[in-house]
């Protein structure tokens, strides 16, 4: 089980600040100049292809390496800060006088015990004992319940998702969340459609489900029957899951009602089994995300025979532990989900692995070493001070805006000056003293890890919302917006250097993490977020005709996302992405705005050649830069509310005359859209 987070998205944004520059004398010295000018194409003009011609060159000299999906800033920064957090792991690891129970304790023994590989490979799949015991033991379909709650609050989420969630409507009080779920491909459409690609998907994961069972010690035949038993439920469920766009509506994702309600459009689960089961009584309230999944699954509950549940539990519990067991499991959810589904040719080092790990299940605890040792409280202040620049850029972008009335945009200024600001770490931690964490077992340290996380979801419940909570970890290297809590975030890793650096110019820390601090701002008045107003209530407090002015702009968003073609027959979702197409447009142009009132643009100085303008959208391209392996492209354009790097660099240019002016662009030219597409909503 895992805490619901719905209608708000992640922004991935880093770039790097310094490089080497030789004198005549031979010395060297370090100049920071924001960008290396060795990554421009001066071949490509501006006006045809600006991410060409901006990093074209860095795109040429830096292919994808073999342990990785995608190559761009952000992997890069993900590998520096790696090797920050490893030294803190294995610093605790090696830790004689650390008192038991500390948190210095738990994240050494958690690590130590996923690099013990001698021990992972002589327990083989004996941790999951217990599990496959009381899978075993099943008996009836009120067995399947029970144990449906059992696996919620243990070691995984099957069948159906189930967790605390804000009430949408009431943001300040925390309900129960039932949502569609169930299954171990990343898409609905990889079960229903019947592209090449999908079809090729699917197969692959018959075989991979079969390889699984054979490696748990069941022969082949029957392997091969249990995955056809595992694909047939997963499709059943798939048939009648919304699709990601249609998720992206939050008034009709929102379903309150009470237990007997849910047992009434699904009557054949035992609802009232399924709660006691988890510990909770006396709930009121809960969210039923999407009905018709629930009234499908009540349907073909009976229809599936116990053995067949039986089945499905036990790939879902190898399916979430297989990364904590021994290597053969390890190597083959690699070979389906990294190298076939990814287009990942090397696996990742243990210890890498080990730590992803630790940030899934107890990141906070990591969190706290990591602040302690690389986050100093200045760095804090120094960031705040820029988010509240970029904050009155957009109260102004608002006031100048000719499409929105009075009315819509008092509401919208309210609701900016409501945004609650979080930088670097919460103000208070996550209680791990209930936590069990020794070297003797990886796989149990997992468990334990999963059972504490869902007993602290469930805890929250009917209860007021607590506002201190964070949805990422301090060594995050991400932000985002929560429309339901009104806030951004930032968390600590994406807030020092080279991300934000007080040495270089204005220029470039505004066209880099101005426009991350613009995009996450801009989330609170996209196509989801402006449907929630300064409280977090899910509430229309646009007029008519001001949403209606809303919408037609952000239908010209969708159609120029929709005609781009990353790979050949593979288009951009413009209705999924719009969100983050609007975010990156609306973000850029507010950067740009608070950009003007520095000294650097006022003065109107070169640096090498480059005027601040220029210097600007230039910083905005290195955020961008990246190659991608056709595998994961794929994926991504399917399940990414997220445009690909080049779209989204290009993307907002084209819409934007501060950037035709800066290079010159004119009409006709690619890298401006003509009047009647052009965007312009924030």
């Amino acid at each position: 089980m895992k805490s619901v987070i719905k209608y708000f998205s992640f922004s991935v944004v880093v770039f790097f600040t310094a490089i080497i520059i030789y004198n005549c004398s031979g010395q060297t010295e370090q100049k920071v100049v924001g960008f290396d000018l060795n990554n421009l194409d001066t071949t490509v003009s501006p006006a045809d292809d600006f991410y060409k011609y901006a990093v074209g060159n860095w795109a040429k000299n830096n292919p994808v390496p073999d342990n990785q999906s995608r190559w761009s800033v952000f992997e890069r920064m993900f590998e520096k800060n790696s090797e920050l957090v490893k030294k803190l792991l294995d610093n605790a690891a090696a830790s004689k006088d650390a008192g038991k129970g500390s948190i210095i304790q738990k994240v050494g023994d958690y690590y130590a015990s996923g690099l013990d590989s001698a021990k992972i490979e002589e327990q083989g799949i004996t941790p999951l004992k217990e599990e496959l015991d009381l899978i075993e033991n099943i008996k009836s379909y009120d067995d399947v319940v029970k144990y449906t709650a059992h696996m919620h609050m243990n070691a995984g989420a099957p069948i159906f998702g189930f967790g605390s969630t804000q009430d949408i409507k009431n943001s300040s009080w925390v309900i129960l969340g039932l949502y569609q779920g169930g299954l171990g491909l990343p898409d609905r459409d990889y079960y229903l459609n019947e592209d090449d690609r999908s079809k090729e998907v699917l197969s692959k994961y018959l075989k991979h489900i079969e390889n699984m069972f054979v490696l748990m010690g069941y022969n082949k035949n029957d392997a091969a029957a249990f995955a056809e038993s595992v694909v047939s439920i997963e499709t059943d469920l798939a048939e009648n899951s919304r699709s990601k766009v249609d998720l992206r509506d939050p008034e009709k994702n929102y379903n309150k009602m009470q237990i007997d309600g849910l047992q009434k459009i699904a009557p054949n689960f035992n609802w009232r089994l399924f709660f006691e089961s988890v510990g909770l009584t006396e709930t009121k309230d809960m969210d039923v995300g999407q009905p018709e999944f629930f009234t499908n699954l009540s349907n073909k509950f009976t229809s599936v025979s116990i053995n067949d549940w039986k089945t499905y539990f036990r790939w879902n519990l190898i399916r979430i532990m297989s990364t904590h067991l021994n290597e053969s499991f390890v190597q083959e959810r690699f070979d389906f989900n990294d190298r076939f589904m990814n287009g990942i040719k090397v696996m990742q080092p243990r210890w890498k692995r080990v730590m992803n790990s630790l940030d899934n299940n107890i990141g906070e605890a990591v969190g706290q070493l990591y602040v302690e040792e690389y986050f100093p409280p200045a760095a804090k202040q120094r960031a705040k001070n820029i988010v509240d620049n970029l904050l009155v850029s957009m109260g102004e972008r608002i006031d100048a805006i000719d499409w929105m009335g009075d009315d819509t945009k008092i509401k919208a200024k309210e609701k900016l000056a409501g945004f609650n600001v979080k930088i670097g770490y919460p103000d208070q931690w996550i209680d791990y003293t209930e936590l069990k964490i020794d070297r003797d077992s990886y796989a149990k340290n997992m468990i334990n890890s999963l059972k504490f996380k869902a007993a602290l979801d469930l805890a929250k419940i009917d209860k007021p919302v607590d506002r201190n909570e964070w949805a990422m970890t301090p060594q995050t290297i991400n932000a985002y917006y929560h429309p339901v809590l009104n806030e951004i975030v930032f968390p600590a890793a994406i807030l020092q250097s080279p991300v934000y650096n007080p040495e270089v110019d204005d220029a470039i820390n505004y066209g880099a993490m101005g426009a991350v601090i613009g995009h996450e701002i801009t989330h609170g008045f996209d196509d989801q977020g402006r449907l929630f107003g300064v409280d977090g209530n899910l509430t229309d407090w646009w007029t008519k005709e001001d949403s209606e002015n809303f919408l037609l702009r952000a239908q010209k968003i969708i159609e120029q996302y929709n005609n781009y073609e990353p790979i050949d027959s593979f288009y951009v979702n413009g209705e999924l992405t719009q969100g983050e197409n609007i975010a990156d447009l609306g973000g850029l142009t507010v950067a740009f705005h608070a950009f003007m009132k520095t000294d650097q643009y006022k003065k109107g100085e070169k640096i090498d050649g480059f005027t601040p303008q220029q210097r600007f959208f230039l910083s905005y391209a290195e955020v961008w830069k990246s190659n991608i392996k056709d595998e994961n492209l794929k994926l991504r354009l399917k399940i990414d509310p997220h445009s690909p790097g080049y779209y989204r660099c290009i993307g907002p240019l084209v819409n934007m005359p501060e950037f035709w002016d800066a290079f010159n662009v004119m009409p006709g030219d690619p890298m401006r859209n003509p009047e009647e597409k052009l965007v312009k909503i924030w």
